[in-house]
C-alpha cells in the first residue's frame, strides 16, 4: 500500500498531470474497480463529517446554567414560602420561556455545517475503465477522471486537463461576482486561491463549457471541507449583553445574600424581633429587590427591536443580537451587492482620439454619453459608434424589463453593452435584425476573445472581435499601445475592467471564420470599462457610521485596485488603504493585530484570512458585524460578534451561520438595524435605570425601618403588591419607547463596559434616596396626623406608585429633557400601562376586599393632591439633576 499522503498540502495546480498521476498512483485514462477500492479504503468517502450534536434534553437543560436564572429560582422560592402562589408562577413560566427560546435559537445554529453539506452535488460524471459512468458523489474518489459542464456542481477539487470555454462561478469560495475563466496550464505555486484557473472547487457552480479534471481532493480535503473545518473550530462567541447580565446577576446575587443575612440577623440579635417575623420581613425584601421581571422585559424589549428590525429589511436569527449590533464599533462588509449593486456598468468608452463617460447605474438604459474633457461630442459619438455596434453583434447577452426591474440573460458584461447602446439611442435588436450572424468563435479562456461573422442589410460583410485587450492588441499591433496602455491604467485606477473591441473587413461571400482570419487585419475601435457601480444609500450609511464612530472595512475577494476604488468612492476613509491575501499570511497574529485598525480594504481573500481579520479586530476589543454571502464567509460569520448574511444571494450555509440576514443584501439596512441595536440598548438601561432605583427605594426604606427601629412603611404583602402591579404595567412599557435623537451621533460603548455605568449607579442611589426619604416623610406626617399604622401605610404604597409614574416620564429620555410636549404624551404603551395601573392602585386603596387582603385603607382628595405635588417635585429635581450633568459633561464621562 502506497504511503499516506496530505490532500490540502499538495500544490495541484503546480504540477503537471504527470506529477499529479504520480503522487496519487493511478492512471489519468480512467481508474479500474480495483483502484477505486484502494484509493476510497485510502482517503474514505467524498463526504464531509457530521458534527456530533447534543441531545435535545441536554440542550434544554443547559439553557438553566445561568446565574441570573438561580436568582430569578431564588426569588420563586421566596415567593412560594410567602405563599405568594401568583408571584412564584410567573417568575417560574419566565424561566421556562426564556429556556425554550434559547433552546430553539441553539438548534438553529447547528443546521449552519448540514447546510454546507447541501452544496454538494448528489450525483456526478466520472470515466472508469474507458466507460462514461453517473455514480453518487460519495464514491467519487482521488485519481477519478470527472466530467463537468454547464449547469453541473463540481462533486470534489479537480485539477483540469482539459476545459474548453469553461466559466465556473466561484463566488461562494472567492467572493468574485463574475464567473472566473478556467483553462489547465500550469500556474506558480505561490498562485491565491482566487486566482488558480487550473481548478475546479468542490461546490462550485459551472456557468457555461465543459471540462474533465482529475480528483485531487475529496470530502474533509477539499476547499469547502477546510471551510466545514474552520466552522466547528469557532467557538460561539458570547455577546456582550449576556455578560454583562451574567456578571450583574452574580454580584448581584451574593450582595441580597450577604445583605439579607446581614439584616436577618440585626433584626433578631439587635432589635429582638422574632426570628419568623424577621425571616418574612427579609424574604420580602429580597423578592422586592430582585428584579426578576429584568430578564422577561430585555426579552421583550429584543423581540420588537426584532419586529422594528424586519420592517427595515433585517431579520434577526438570535435574539441578543438585535442589542450586539448597537455595541458595533466596526463593520466588516463584503463590496460585491451590498457596498454595490452587483449590476455591471459599461462606464467609459475609449476610442483612438476621445473619451466619453457614460451616466447612469446599473442595468437600466437611462443616461447619456458625454465627452470627458475638451473636444466635439458629435466627433465623440461618431468614433464610438462602431464600437458600441460591436458590443452589441458581437454579444450572446439581452436585456428585457421584468416588472421594474431590467434584468440581463446571460453575461453581465454582455448585458452592460446592451445598456450602454440604449443610452446612445442604437436598439440593440434592429442592430441584430440587420445585421445577421454568419459564425462565431465563441469565448474561451485559452484565447481570452470572442469573434462573430456578421452580415449586414447591405452586403457588406465584418469580422467582430471583444476580449482582452491584451488579446486584442495582439491581433491589431496598434502603433499607439502606450497610450492604450495608459488609458487601461487609468481605467483600472477607478477600478474599472477592462474590454477591448475590433473589427476587420471580409468578403461579401465569407461563411465562416477560423482563428486564422483574426491573426491579422483587425482594426482596433477602442477600449470600454466596466464597473460595479457603488450603491448611493450605501455611501450615505457609510457616513452615517463614521459619524457614530463606526469603521467600516470591505473584505472581498475582487482585485484590490478595483476594491479600493470603490472604497473611495464610497468615501470608506480619509484615506483608505488596502492589503491583500498575500500579504494578510505574511504576517503574524500580533503583527495583524497592530494594523489591522488602519487598514480599510482586504482584497483576494480566503475564508482563513476572513476569519483572522475578524479575530485581529476582536483581540482590539472591536465589536464586529461581519457580513458575508458566501459558504466562504460561514466561518467569519460565526466567529464575529454579529454575522449578517445576504437574503437574496446568500447560501443557506452563510445564513443558518449569521445571526441576521438581509432581505434586501444591502448595506444600508445594516446601518438602520445598528440604529435599532442601539434604540434596545437605550431601552435596556432605561428598564435597569427604573427598575432597580425603584426597588432601592422600597428597600431602603423598610432596611432604614429595621436598623433605626420603627415601624415597617410597608407589610411583607404590600411590598410584593408593589412588586407585582408595576411589573405588570410600567416595567413593561420602556421596551416601546421610539429612538431618541441624535442616536447614531454617538461613539459605540466599549466592548468591556459595564451594564451598570457609573451614571446608572449614580442614579440607583440618587433615586433610591429620594424615594426613601420622601415615602419616610410622608409616613411620619400621616403618623403624626394620628391617622394610624394603616393609613400611613397606604399613603407609602400609593407614594411609591405615583413616585415611579413620574420617574418613568424623566427615564423616557436619558439624553435629553423629558420636559417637552413630546415627552409629556408619551407613547401609546406608556398611557395604557398608567391607566392598568392607577385602576388596580384605585382597586388596592378603596375595594374592601382588597383592604382585607393588603390592609390597605382609603385615602382623601387631600391625601392624592399631596401625592401628585410630591411625584411632580421629584420630577422636576430629577430633571435639573439631569440637566445640570450634561451641562457639566458630567454624563458623557459618566457613561463612557
Amino acid at each position: 500500500m502506497s504511503a499516506p499522503i496530505d490532500l490540502e498540502e499538495v500544490c495541484w495546480h503546480a504540477l503537471p498531470s504527470s506529477e499529479i498521476a504520480k503522487i496519487l498512483d493511478v492512471d489519468l485514462t480512467g481508474l479500474s474497480p480495483s483502484e477505486v477500492g484502494r484509493q476510497a479504503t485510502r482517503f474514505g468517502p467524498n463526504a464531509l463529517p457530521k458534527s456530533p450534536r447534543r441531545s435535545p434534553l441536554l440542550r434544554f437543560l443547559a439553557q438553566f446554567n445561568n446565574t441570573l436564572i438561580y436568582v430569578l429560582i431564588a426569588g420563586a422560592l421566596a415567593a412560594a414560602l410567602l405563599d405568594h402562589m401568583i408571584d412564584a408562577a410567573v417568575i417560574v413560566a419566565v424561566v421556562i420561556v426564556n429556556a425554550v427560546i434559547g433552546h430553539i435559537q441553539e438548534g438553529k445554529a447547528e443546521q449552519a455545517l448540514e447546510a454546507i453539506q447541501q452544496m454538494i452535488a448528489p450525483k456526478a460524471s466520472v470515466v472508469r475503465s474507458g466507460i462514461r459512468q453517473t455514480i453518487p458523489v460519495s464514491e467519487i474518489v482521488p485519481g477519478d477522471l470527472v466530467l463537468i459542464e454547464a449547469g453541473d456542481r463540481v462533486p470534489a477539487d479537480l485539477r483540469l486537463l482539459h476545459a474548453r470555454r469553461l466559466l465556473i462561478d466561484e463566488a461562494l469560495l472567492t467572493g468574485e461576482s463574475v464567473a472566473a475563466e478556467k483553462q489547465e496550464a500550469v500556474l506558480p505555486e505561490e498562485t491565491v486561491l482566487a486566482d488558480r484557473r487550473n481548478m475546479a472547487f468542490s461546490g462550485t457552480l459551472v456557468a457555461a463549457g465543459q471540462a474533465n479534471g482529475i480528483a485531487v481532493a475529496t470530502g474533509p480535503h477539499t476547499q469547502i471541507g477546510r471551510i466545514s473545518e474552520l466552522i466547528q473550530s469557532v467557538e460561539a462567541m458570547v455577546t456582550p449583553l449576556l455578560k454583562q447580565i451574567d456578571q450583574f446577576a452574580r454580584r448581584f446575587t451574593w450582595f441580597v445574600l450577604a445583605g439579607g443575612l446581614a439584616l436577618f440577623a440585626f433584626a433578631v440579635l439587635v432589635r429582638g424581633y422574632d426570628w419568623i417575623d424577621a425571616l418574612i420581613a427579609v424574604v420580602a425584601l429580597a423578592v422586592g429587590i430582585v428584579p426578576e421581571g429584568l430578564p422577561a422585559v430585555i426579552t421583550i424589549t429584543l423581540a420588537i427591536g426584532v419586529r422594528r428590525m424586519a420592517s427595515r429589511n433585517a431579520v434577526i436569527r438570535k435574539l441578543p443580537a438585535v442589542e450586539t449590533l448597537g455595541a458595533t464599533s466596526v463593520i466588516c462588509s463584503d463590496k460585491t451587492g451590498t457596498l454595490t449593486r452587483n449590476e455591471m456598468t459599461a462606464r467609459r468608452i475609449i476610442s483612438a482620439r476621445h473619451t466619453m463617460i457614460a451616466s447612469g447605474s446599473g442595468y437600466i438604459p437611462e443616461g447619456h454619453l458625454q465627452i470627458a474633457g475638451t473636444g466635439d461630442q458629435a466627433d465623440a459619438m461618431a468614433a464610438s459608434m462602431p464600437l458600441i455596434r460591436c458590443g452589441i453583434l458581437c454579444n450572446d447577452a439581452s436585456l428585457r424589463k421584468v416588472g421594474e426591474d431590467w434584468r440581463v440573460e446571460g453575461d453581465p458584461m454582455e448585458g452592460a453593452l446592451f445598456a450602454l447602446a440604449m443610452k446612445a439611442a442604437v436598439d440593440p435588436e434592429l442592430e441584430r435584425t440587420e445585421w445577421e450572424r454568419l459564425d462565431e468563435i465563441p469565448f474561451d479562456a485559452a484565447h481570452r476573445f470572442m469573434a462573430t461573422l456578421c452580415r449586414g442589410s447591405d452586403g457588406a460583410t465584418a469580422l467582430l472581435v471583444k476580449g482582452a485587450p491584451e488579446a486584442l492588441f495582439a491581433m491589431t499591433s496598434p502603433d499607439d499601445i502606450g497610450d492604450w496602455e495608459r488609458a487601461i491604467a487609468e481605467a483600472g485606477n477607478e477600478g474599472e475592467r477592462v474590454l477591448a473591441f475590433g473589427a476587420k473587413p471580409m468578403p461579401s461571400d465569407a461563411e465562416r471564420i477560423s482563428f486564422d482570419d483574426v491573426m491579422a487585419g483587425v482594426r482596433l475601435l477602442g477600449l470600454v470599462g466596466f464597473i460595479d457601480p457603488p450603491r448611493l444609500e450605501a455611501k450615505e450609511a457609510i457616513a452615517e457610521c463614521r459619524s457614530a464612530g463606526i469603521a467600516v472595512k470591505m473584505i472581498t475577494g475582487d482585485h484590490a485596485a478595483t476594491a479600493l476604488a470603490i472604497a473611495r468612492q464610497l468615501e470608506l476613509a480619509d484615506d483608505p488603504q488596502a492589503m491583500t491575501g498575500l500579504d494578510i499570511e505574511k504576517l503574524s497574529d500580533e503583527e495583524l493585530e497592530r494594523i489591522v485598525a488602519r487598514i480599510s480594504v482586504f482584497a483576494r481573500t480566503s475564508p482563513e484570512h476572513k476569519l483572522r481579520i475578524v479575530r485581529a479586530l476582536q483581540a482590539q476589543g472591536q465589536i464586529v458585524a461581519m457580513t458575508g454571502d458566501g459558504v466562504n464567509d460561514a466561518p467569519s460569520l460565526k466567529q464575529a460578534d454579529v454575522g449578517v448574511a445576504m437574503g437574496i444571494k446568500g447560501t443557506e450555509a452563510s445564513k443558518e451561520a449569521a445571526s441576521m440576514v438581509l432581505l434586501d443584501d444591502n448595506f444600508a439596512s445594516i446601518v438602520s438595524a445598528v440604529r435599532e441595536g442601539r434604540t434596545v440598548y437605550d431601552n435596556i438601561r432605561k428598564v435597569i435605570s427604573w427598575e432597580i432605583p425603584t426597588n432601592g427605594g422600597e428597600t431602603l426604606a423598610v432596611v432604614l425601618a429595621i436598623l433605626l427601629g420603627f415601624a415597617l412603611p410597608m407589610s411583607a404583602t404590600q411590598i410584593l403588591w408593589v412588586n407585582l402591579i408595576l411589573a405588570a404595567t410600567l416595567g413593561l412599557v420602556l421596551a416601546f419607547e421610539p429612538t431618541e435623537p441624535g442616536v447614531m451621533q454617538r461613539r459605540p460603548r466599549k466592548r468591556g463596559a459595564p451594564l451598570l455605568s457609573p451614571f446608572l449607579l449614580w442614579r440607583v442611589v440618587l433615586v433610591s434616596v429620594l424615594f426613601a426619604a420622601v415615602t419616610l416623610g410622608l409616613f411620619f406626617h400621616t403618623l403624626d396626623q394620628g391617622r394610624g399604622l394603616e393609613v400611613a401605610r397606604t399613603m407609602v404604597v400609593n407614594m411609591f406608585i405615583v413616585a415611579e409614574i413620574f420617574y418613568l416620564f424623566n427615564v423616557r429620555y436619558l439624553h435629553m429633557t423629558s420636559l417637552t410636549w413630546r415627552g409629556a404624551l408619551g407613547t401609546p404603551a406608556v398611557l395604557i400601562a398608567i391607566a392598568i395601573l392607577l385602576l388596580g392602585q384605585a382597586l388596592f386603596t378603596y375595594a374592601p376586599f382588597m383592604n382585607a387582603i393588603f390592609g390597605s385603607r382609603p385615602l382623601t382628595v387631600d391625601d392624592l393632591a399631596l401625592l401628585v405635588l410630591a411625584g411632580a417635585a421629584l420630577m422636576l429635581l430629577l430633571e435639573g439633576e439631569k440637566h445640570l450633568m450634561r451641562r457639566l459633561g458630567w454624563f458623557k464621562e459618566l457613561n463612557d
